[in-house]
């Protein structure tokens, strides 16, 4: 089997996983057991991902539309949250792995918020792996969230419009201070990035396999790193001016 090069590693992984509901569907499960089964398996590749040497990881785990969803599923989907973080937080921890929550505050339930806020002190210092999960997380939110917080220092007078530049912006997302994602997975073969990370995705190399989330394995994961090794990254110059990733 051909192995990955471990001298070229995408430091940032990004991941939509998609199909929890699918794979239930296709056992014969409830749509609760395969939220549950996704949520293992970002313990699996996360902790994965803390061994291969992989520097930031960020999933996409609830967005702000999710809220439409029924009733009971969004019921269950805070039950299994609430009931991981702290299996998350042993184990993590255990690992080096630090752990943020990216997205917005507004709608998250008061127990769940305390949760994540003891998962996100308790593991502030590790120097392993940066896993952020964007929970209640919207992309538009967040350059919406960008732009109230330059309109107030202008407002205030402590920049001016001219001031306003792409490293402002950087400054203000909500993976500030990280690169950006080389390589973005989106599994159950669905074609779009729906609302995740538009800043940071700009030059991201896209991978898209059929597996549906909980089925998505490590084996999974060194095809996606594979496919990505192999991609000529060139970053909008000419080939002869590639850029190393």
């Amino acid at each position: 089997m051909e192995k990955i090069d471990k001298q070229n590693l995408p430091k940032h992984i990004a991941i939509i996983m998609d199909g929890n509901r699918r794979w239930a569907k296709q056992r014969g499960l409830t749509t609760k057991e395969g939220h549950k089964a996704g949520s293992k398996n970002l313990e699996k590749i996360a902790l994965f991902c803390n061994e291969l040497g992989i520097k930031y990881l960020t999933v996409y785990a609830f967005s702000t539309e999710n809220w439409k969803r029924t009733k009971e599923e969004v019921s269950a989907l805070m039950f299994i949250l609430k009931a991981n973080l702290d299996s998350m937080l042993r184990k993590m921890d255990l690992k080096n792995i630090k752990i943020r929550v990216i997205g917005e505050e507004e709608n998250i339930p008061k127990d769940i918020k305390e949760k994540i806020d003891k998962l996100v002190e308790k593991t502030k210092n590790n120097t392993g792996l940066i896993l952020n999960i964007a929970f209640n997380y919207g992309g538009r939110a967040e350059i919406t969230h960008v732009c109230k917080k330059i309109a107030e220092q202008i407002k205030n007078n402590e920049i001016d419009i001219k001031d306003i530049n792409e490293e402002l912006i950087s400054k203000y997302i909500y993976t500030a201070g990280q690169p950006d994602p080389d390589l973005m997975i989106r599994t159950s073969n669905e074609l779009r990035t729906s609302n995740f990370l538009p800043w940071q995705l700009t030059y991201s190399e896209f991978y898209f396999p059929d597996k549906h989330w909980p089925e998505f394995s490590e084996e999974d994961l060194l095809e996606a790193i594979k496919v990505y090794q192999k991609r000529n990254r060139r970053f909008g110059g000419r080939p002869d001016e590639e850029k190393q990733a």
